[in-house]
């Protein structure tokens, strides 16, 4: 049982508790009192919230956000990731020149998310987006030069990978070898040069600044379709075609 009452090396006991069941000293993340009054005034806020947002460096203007969170406040702009501008543009092309369009998929949740996202956008406008999910045991993780060739013998000439793709320089360089145009979707760590292809867009991709490292590969193709949304919509598409509308399907 957690000793109760006695200060710790680091201050007053949490709550009462100096010690976890482990032994671990608890305390207080620290927080600035002028920020805690600040919260608890605009907001209206008892003081262990105001001190729980202060504590985890809630701005006070960025309070009723994080309290509240909404897309129209909070949605980052698609053109602060590197190169979603130009995968957005090279998805287009290829969707306007009737290119056959094919989507590679990781096998685990986040990529079929991210595949169903990029096929229902698709659907929305008239055009259909084969799925290629590698064999776990057979192929393993990511792209690789034989699934390259298999959707080239398919008759792809662009693929968009989803959850992965950062790191597969080698296979990449294949598929760009034999005519296949890439786009990458990813949000894993990956090496400072990325593979050379129509856009790589990750935003841990070293020299991102968009700060959305946190989002999952998922979170990443739903700014795309915000990015292929605004990039049709320049291009005149949704004239006689309704633009979709991608709050669907979060």
């Amino acid at each position: 049982m957690a000793d109760g009452g006695a200060g710790t090396a680091f201050g007053p006991a949490f709550l009462g508790v100096s010690r976890s069941l482990s032994g671990r000293e608890w305390r207080q993340r620290p927080a600035e009192a002028g920020l805690i009054r600040s919260h608890m005034q605009a907001l209206n806020l008892e003081e262990p919230l105001a001190r729980a947002l202060a504590a985890r460096g809630v701005r006070a203007d960025q309070g009723a956000d994080f309290l509240q969170p909404t897309l129209k406040a909070l949605f980052p702009d698609p053109s602060s990731f590197m190169d979603m501008d130009a995968a957005a543009g090279a998805i287009l092309d290829a969707l306007q020149a009737k290119a056959s369009i094919h989507v590679f998929a990781d096998y685990d949740v986040d990529g079929a998310s991210s595949a169903a996202l990029l096929v229902r956008w698709f659907r929305a406008v008239g055009a259909e987006l084969p799925i290629y999910v590698p064999d776990r045991m057979t192929e393993g993780y990511g792209p690789s030069a034989r699934a390259f060739d298999t959707l080239k013998a398919s008759g792809a000439e662009l693929v968009i990978t989803v959850d992965c793709g950062a790191a597969a320089n080698e296979a990449v360089a294949h598929a760009t070898a034999i005519g296949l145009k890439v786009v990458v979707i990813d949000h894993h760590m990956m090496r400072e040069h990325p593979p050379v292809c129509a856009a790589v867009v990750n935003p841990n991709r070293p020299g991102c600044n968009s700060g959305q490292g946190n989002l999952a590969a998922a979170g990443v193709v739903f700014v795309l379709l915000a990015a292929l949304n605004r990039e049709a919509r320049g291009r005149g598409m949704f004239a006689d075609l309704k633009e979709p509308d991608i709050r669907q399907w979060l």
